[in-house]
Order: C-alpha cells, then structure tokens, then sequence
C-alpha cells in the first residue's frame, strides 16, 4: 500500500437502509448495509454505529482583559448517552465490482431516552453504516437521524371501541366516559337531571 493511500478512504460506496425513520424505546430496528467497490482492500469488518448524543446549552462568566469586567460565555455540554456498534460482515478481501448486502438489527435501550429538539437542550439519535479497513479511514454511509418515542402499549381495553355520545347544547360527539364537551367545553348533564 503506498504511503498516501493510508491517508484516503477506499473507492466504495456504502448504502443504509433502515426499517422506520421512528421507532420505539426498547424495540429492534432493522437495517441493511449495501457495500459496492471500486477498490481493492481488506475490510476488517462492516457494521452499523447507532449514537444518542445529548446536547445542553450552559453558560459562564469570564474576566475579559480587554474590556476589565466579566463577561457571559454560552458554550454547549455534549454527552453520548448511548452507543453500540453492531456487527453485520467479518474480515473480507473486497475486490472491484463487489457489491452485497449485509443484514443488521440494532436494539434501542428500553432505558434510553426520547428524542427531543428544545432551545437550550436536545436528545439525538443517529445511526450509520460502516465499513472498517485496518491503516486507513473508515467508509461510512450518510448518517441518518432517528426520532425515537416511548413504546406504544396496546391493551384489550384501547382495542374496543369507543361510544360516543352527542353533546346536549352543541350537538357535536364526544367520548360517553368525558365529563365535558371537547368541543364547546359544556359539562356533561347528569342522568338524575333528566
């Protein structure tokens, strides 16, 4: 291998291919990892990198010389909240032309924590595909961002239908079990009052 080449990433193209944009805190998200060269290299492996990165909005006060007084200083605290590295190819010998794809699943922490974009904090997921080659820069496939939420739980009773019931000054339906109109906001009567 010549000596600028440890410095240049190989001729390859890497693809990730993910299941859902959105998934759930403790569910499974499939992937598939596309890998096509151009290049001949030794891959010592392919696999997906998953993230959630933390990002908190901190100020402090510093001594400016130049203006002789303390001035306020905004800087972000990052932290990786999670991370995991799943494996879906071993060692291989990649020539020009080859190309395959590989399967991979990634769990998302029941533990973690939700996305969430707010001003002065926010929680990211992100996920990419890679293809590790030993002495040189790594190919990766475009980084892609998850929106992960909490788990949706389906039980008997949210499966049944809801009854409805026609509101007594508007007219408009609303759930049998709610106390007032969502509608109009007028109080449910009472059966005794009629």
């Amino acid at each position: 291998m010549g000596f600028f080449k440890r410095f240049t990433k190989p001729k390859v193209g890497v693809l990730l291919t993910i299941s859902s944009n959105t998934i759930g805190l403790g569910e499974d998200l499939s992937a598939t990892i596309t890998v096509s060269s151009r290049e001949e290299f030794e891959a010592s492996e392919v696999r997906a990198e998953l993230l959630c990165v933390e990002r908190r909005r901190r100020e402090r006060w510093v001594y400016n010389e130049r203006l002789q007084r303390k001035v306020r200083r905004v800087y972000w605290d990052v932290a990786t909240l999670h991370s995991a590295y799943p494996k879906a190819g071993g060692k291989m010998h990649i020539v020009p032309g080859f190309k395959k794809t590989f399967s991979v699943t990634v769990n998302i922490p029941a533990g973690g924590r939700e996305s969430f974009d707010g001003l002065d904090a926010n929680v990211r997921w992100s996920i990419k595909g890679v293809v590790a080659i030993k002495g040189r820069p790594d190919a990766t496939s475009e980084t892609l961002e998850l929106q992960v939420v909490k788990p949706t739980i389906i039980t008997a009773s949210s499966r049944e239908k809801e009854v409805m019931a026609p509101c007594d000054y508007c007219g408009s339906l609303y759930p049998q079990t709610a106390t007032s109109c969502a509608n109009c906001g007028a109080p449910r009567k009472s059966v005794d009052a009629r």
